[in-house]
């Protein structure tokens, strides 16, 4: 099993993802001879899991049902097990284009945390790219490592256990990007562009206060480089659904029924216009904001090495 190459079968060994319903869902490491316990019951392992298909239908010990999912970044970000703060998908996928990663790319990222924004940089440059991503917690940076080697990826990541801020990421003039989630990222700009290619490259710093952002800009600039914006992100989602409203009687719709000859009590009129104008509602799909949404997340500040 892979975070970046799909398999069909489930194996021993493998993280799969236990779908309950769009807001349940959980990982869990498959293994010969565990039980896993859901509100709908037990899930054996070695019976449910193993040799079927991902994707599969799996019954529970009660009657209930649940869907056994492969792992992609999406779904590893929305059940990791939290050591930190993590980005979410909104960034994630912001960052991973304003960073104009691909295939191939090499990009440097501090701090690993818990993961999350690094799943996803793995599957954009794979197969041949690479992350070096320097984590400052000891134990945070060996978890990640033993991650890393569970979901097949470790060929293609490096971690390392230190303080960016002090000592840089390990590698220079090699990267095409570099991502700073750290607390003084103005501290890191320097060692940021010793890692980056001679030739340029694009840097993204992440940041909750703009005092940060301010900070950061100023060190960007005294560094050299350019093209240095900052954003933010804030997803709306919108609930579609059926709505009826009332056709204001404006004196007209009986006047153009009779001269036209319409019947309302004709079976097969009942879904016309005609007949909706009769009733006084028309139905139509209207879009409405939710009322609570995710706010503020973080200020994204991007830039780009200059090559003069």
């Amino acid at each position: 099993m892979s975070f970046v190459e799909y398999r069909d079968t489930i194996k021993d060994g493998d993280t799969a993802i236990v779908f309950l319903g769009h807001e349940s869902m959980f990982p869990v490491k498959v293994q010969h001879g565990t039980v896993t316990q859901t509100k709908y019951g037990v899930i054996r392992h070695s019976t449910d899991l193993i040799g079927k298909k991902y994707g599969s239908k799996v019954t529970c010990s009660k009657g209930g049902w649940v869907f056994i999912l492969h792992p992609t970044p999406e779904l590893w970000t929305m059940n990791l097990p939290h050591r930190t703060q993590i980005l979410y998908s909104t960034d994630i996928s912001i960052i991973t284009m304003m960073l104009e990663l691909k295939p191939g790319s090499i990009v440097c990222e501090s701090g690993t945390g818990s993961g999350s924004l690094s799943h996803a940089l793995i599957r954009t440059v794979a197969p041949t790219g690479h992350l070096y991503t320097v984590e400052f917690h000891q134990q945070r940076a060996e978890k990640a490592r033993e991650e890393f080697r569970e979901h097949g990826v470790e060929h293609l990541v490096t971690v390392t256990n230190q303080d960016v801020c002090k000592n840089g990421f390990g590698v220079s003039n090699i990267a095409d990007a570099v991502f700073l989630d750290i607390p003084s990222p103005w501290e890191a700009i320097g060692h940021a562009k010793s890692a980056l290619k001679a030739e340029g490259g694009r840097i993204c710093s992440f940041s909750p206060c703009i005092e940060q952002v301010q900070r950061t800009c100023l060190a960007m600039e005294e560094f050299g480089f350019t093209e240095i914006n900052t954003l933010e992100i804030l997803l709306r989602v919108y609930n579609v659904r059926t709505i009826s409203l009332q056709i204001p009687d404006l004196g007209k719709a009986a006047e153009d029924n009779s001269s036209t000859g319409f019947d309302s009590s004709n079976p097969s009129n009942q879904g016309s216009p005609c007949a909706n104008l009769q009733q006084g509602t028309v139905q139509f799909k209207s879009g409405v904001p939710l009322r609570e949404m995710v706010g503020h997340t973080g200020y994204l500040t991007f830039a780009t090495k200059s090559l003069f």
